[in-house]
């Protein structure tokens, strides 16, 4: 039995049948041949072969008490349960696929066993082969998820060597644990508390650093100053999925244009966006809306292939400013400030941080917590960096990559945008009682790009 570190833990403790702890992604992919034989080939892949060890890990048993702080390992995967091979109804549309995504995304893994799913989807009108996978945010995070899916894919669309997520030789080799004895794991228990005692004595010297260091970086966005927002309520357990890809080299002639990040830009689209919806529902606030942005611990070259190492930013979204370079202009100069406060902290510090950001909705299921607090962001925007080439699995070309995160009490919406070839691809999950007419949101992305575009077009 395998103590959990606090940054896994956390996502287990945190969960609810109402608030799933889940990370999913969909792919789109365009057969080479029969989508038929496409769909059949996955899941003989999929169904197949050795597991590697992330995806052997459970919850530890009995799972309302060790569960949340250990892991255990499963020795027999049952495929036929992890694996499910569906067809859409008729007529088959994006709307059918993403209805259920959306129903799917709403149902909690099961604790009593590895905690993933991989959904074959047949049935679209354009002969295309969709995968939903889910997995439980304590085995990775999201840019995790998505490089296990890339490591599967390659630029060659003749090999026919493509292999599951799974599979053992897309990660570097590690020793297999042994098994443990009944009286390893009686000791590895009693370890538990020990290390969690450890872990706390760490994080209470670097949390007191992390409040120093934060004052003396002036401007830097902190929690817990983010105006209350119709996204910043108690939610249910319904979700609605929502996702539109936009070019990545028209997207790039505006940051080119502005001299800014092709990431400002993301940032700006979701600004505008955001403030257009809330327009429309009558619940724009005066003061500028606060996104938590994700950023990786990883330094270059270390294995992104599992688990999770991220902190947080908050920026600025300027949403009180009708103009979108005057949004931009607050973007930019936010994440500037944020990433500087960030460059001061060490590894640990940065993980207190993000825990410090995120801790408020740890507490979102006490009853009168969320309506009676200040909300400590109001949306999560995430921009995970995919492949710049064409990628194929056994021939079928990868034709979209989108993912679907976590929402929470307090935090109804979650916008995570993920790259493939000259895609940037945005994946919209939110909670489907609380953000109405959530596909709304896409329509005003497009007119908020268009709004950067001509302010560069008035600009030249």
């Amino acid at each position: 039995m395998a103590l959990m570190p606090v940054t896994e833990s956390v996502f287990l403790i945190a969960e609810s049948r109402e608030h799933p702890m889940h990370v999913g992604g969909l792919q789109l992919f365009v057969p080479a041949g029969e989508p038929h034989d496409l769909a059949e080939l996955i899941h003989t892949q999929f169904t197949t072969g050795e597991v590697h060890e992330l995806f052997r890990k459970r919850p530890g048993r009995p799972v309302n008490v060790m569960g949340s702080l250990a892991w255990s390992r499963e020795d027999d995967i049952d495929f036929e349960y992890h694996v499910r091979r569906v067809v859409l109804p008729a007529p088959g549309r994006i709307r059918e696929l993403f209805q259920f995504i959306s129903l799917n995304h709403s149902t909690p893994l099961d604790r009593y066993r590895p905690m993933w799913e991989l959904h074959i989807i047949e049935g679209l009108a354009d002969g295309r082969i969709a995968l939903y996978t889910k997995v439980h945010h304590s085995l990775v995070d999201g840019v995790s998820a998505l490089k296990l899916m890339m490591n599967t894919l390659t630029t060659d669309p003749d090999d026919r060597g493509g292999v599951a997520t799974w599979d053992p030789s897309l990660f570097r080799a590690k020793p297999a644990p042994k098994p443990s004895t009944a009286l390893e794991t009686v000791a590895g228990s009693l370890s538990l508390g020990r290390k969690l005692v450890g872990d706390l004595a760490d994080f209470v010297p670097a949390a007191a650093r992390l409040g120093v260091r934060a004052l003396k970086n002036e401007g830097a966005q902190l929690p817990l100053r983010a105006p209350r927002t119709m996204f910043n309520v108690p939610i249910g357990g319904a979700r609605r999925f929502a996702a539109e890809s936009w070019s990545i080299t028209r997207m790039t002639k505006v940051a080119k244009a502005l001299d800014v990040t092709l990431n400002d830009v993301v940032l700006a689209m979701c600004a505008g966006a955001l403030r257009g919806y809330l327009i429309d529902q009558d619940e724009l606030p005066e003061s500028p809306l606060i996104a938590m942005v994700p950023v990786s611990l990883r330094k270059p070259g270390e294995d992104r292939g599992a688990g999770n190492s991220v902190s947080t930013i908050l920026c600025n979204l300027g949403t009180h400013e009708s103009d979108p370079l005057d949004r931009l202009a607050c973007i930019t100069d936010s994440t500037v400030k944020g990433k500087d406060m960030m460059r001061e902290f060490n590894t640990l510090e940065s993980l207190v941080f993000g825990a410090a950001t995120m801790l408020p909705l740890l507490f979102g299921p006490v009853p009168g917590f969320v309506n009676n607090t200040p909300p400590p962001f109001n949306v999560i925007i995430s921009n995970v960096p995919g492949a710049k080439d064409e990628l194929y699995w056994n021939g079928a070309r990868l034709d979209g990559v989108y993912p679907a995160s976590i929402v929470a009490d307090g935090m109804a919406l979650n916008i995570t945008v993920a790259s493939n070839g000259d895609s940037m691809n945005f994946g919209l999950i939110g909670c489907r009682r609380s953000v109405p007419h959530l596909q709304r949101i896409l329509t005003h992305l497009e007119n908020s790009l268009g709004e950067l575009e001509k302010a560069v077009a008035a600009s030249a």
